[in-house]
């Protein structure tokens, strides 16, 4: 025991308490700690005590069963959250004080109730007030699988309470997403093998499409397999944020790429009014790589910046707290909207170049084709993510929702490449040539004869 200080344990059935003191004469150079079996305080007793007249006393009192009485539930939180207490109740207590002000924020580690597999939650430090938990004056400065240090500026009764979102997933609908994922995925795969390997057009470039389905399949593929393996993921609060940020990423450049798409037809549309139309389809693909995806990665790593915390939900998503999630709807909006004045635009073009019946019959009855497919490709891709903001008071919408984002793929599939007759021409050209030959009836018939009669004269 160090000169000028004290300490005392006191045990009863429903509490734990240690008490330090130090008097005038105390030599400390480090913070003092007190500890009981589930609790560790560190706390500068000194420079307390230097502000009362030279010396002080902490007490630190763990109860056994107070969490039953003081439960998680009168934690009020803005979101809809199941709160469960996560540690011991404790109270830090300055007896015969009268400056209780600290020089510096006390530390207080608590071990978890729960065991690691049952971590899965935002885990909160607070302490009581009148008649409810909060968080004023505390914050976790560490934690992992098995303890939290709680930081705080004020001495009171502390706690640890772990916050979950309140499961509404529908085991039948998880499965039916899970299902017809695959089976978009699927589609795209076929889709993205189409454009990358086909030149169907020397007059339009694929380059957007194809990025397009590419970014769709690494965007549903890793939100499919994030999902199956959340109970996994949802510990790893590193992990998680990192793949709601890719995931944020992937589907911006999804809506950016269909408004590239959208771009380029409008100046398709535009040429056709010329005399000698330049052929040329948009800009260099450089520059189109550069806008397909610098955009989306300068709206993720402002975002990142702004609101770091605002990344890894429960379900490893953009968190709806303090209106984060619009940092994906704002801008998805942005482009919708954009989409529809370019579309408006588009249309009024092409009546007018048919009334004025300048340009190839061909050329125009191509580019009609072409606005339909991508006017229906932009109500498929992009209507249903204002459908997904009601889909919470609705299973119906909800469901609506899972058939119309899941079968994205397939619809791309069945526009560009099933109802194209160059596509078409295409797979029968591939079909013919690894299919099997397919024998001759007359020719199977006389090499039949032949070796019966072969077989017949030997004998």
């Amino acid at each position: 025991m160090q000169p000028g200080l004290t300490n005392k344990t006191i045990t009863t059935n429903n509490t734990e308490l240690q008490i330090v003191s130090v008097g005038t004469n105390a030599s400390l150079t480090a913070h003092t700690q007190l500890m009981s079996s589930d609790v560790l305080l560190d706390i500068d007793l000194l420079g307390i005590a230097q502000n009362n007249n030279g010396s002080a006393s902490v007490v630190l009192m763990s109860y056994k069963n107070m969490q039953d009485v003081l439960h998680a539930s009168l934690f009020k939180t803005e979101n809809d959250t199941t709160k469960t207490m996560l540690s011991k109740v404790v109270s830090v207590i300055l007896p015969k004080t009268q400056n209780k002000t600290l020089p510096s924020p006390i530390n207080i580690t608590f071990q978890h109730i729960k065991g690691p597999s049952d971590l899965i939650g935002e885990v909160s430090c607070v302490y009581w007030n009148i008649s409810s938990w909060i968080e004023d004056g505390c914050q976790v400065s560490q934690t992992n699988t098995e303890h939290t240090v709680c930081t705080c500026v004020h001495l009171s009764t502390f706690a640890l309470i772990m916050q979950t979102e309140i499961s509404k997933s529908d085991p039948t609908l998880e499965l039916l997403h899970t299902i017809l994922v695959s089976i978009g995925l699927v589609f795209l795969t076929v889709a993205v093998v189409t454009f990358a390997i086909c030149r169907f057009n020397p007059r339009v470039t694929n380059a957007a499409r194809l990025n397009l389905c590419i970014c769709l399949l690494l965007a549903h593929l890793l939100f499919l397999r994030t999902q199956n393996y959340l109970h996994l993921i949802k510990p790893h609060q590193v992990l998680c944020k990192v793949l709601s940020g890719v995931l944020h990423f992937l589907y911006l450049c999804c809506f950016v790429w269909m408004s590239m798409e959208a771009l380029l037809l409008f100046s398709s549309v535009r040429k056709l009014r010329q005399v000698k139309p330049n052929d040329r389809a948009g800009p260099h693909w450089g520059y189109k790589l550069l806008i397909g995806y610098g955009v989306p990665l300068v709206i993720v790593a402002v975002s990142a910046g702004v609101m770091p915390d605002g990344y890894g939900s429960q379900q490893c998503w953009l968190k709806t707290d303090y209106g984060f999630i619009w940092s994906f709807l704002g801008p998805v909006c942005l482009i919708l909207a954009g989409n529809i004045i370019l579309f408006i635009t588009i249309i009024v073009t092409l009546q007018s170049t048919l009334k004025e019946a300048r340009s190839d019959v061909s050329k125009v009855k191509y580019t009609r084709v072409l606005l339909f497919k991508i006017m229906a490709q932009f109500v498929i891709l992009g209507c249903p993510w204002i459908l997904g903001m009601f889909t919470a008071k609705s299973k119906v919408l909800e469901f609506i929702f899972i058939i119309l984002t899941s079968q994205q793929g397939t619809f791309i599939f069945l526009v560009h490449c099933l109802l194209n007759d160059e596509v078409r021409r295409q797979y029968k050209k591939w079909w013919q040539e690894f299919s099997p030959p397919e024998k001759d009836p007359s020719t199977t018939a006389t090499t039949l004869a032949l070796n019966d009669y072969v077989t017949t004269g030997t004998h």
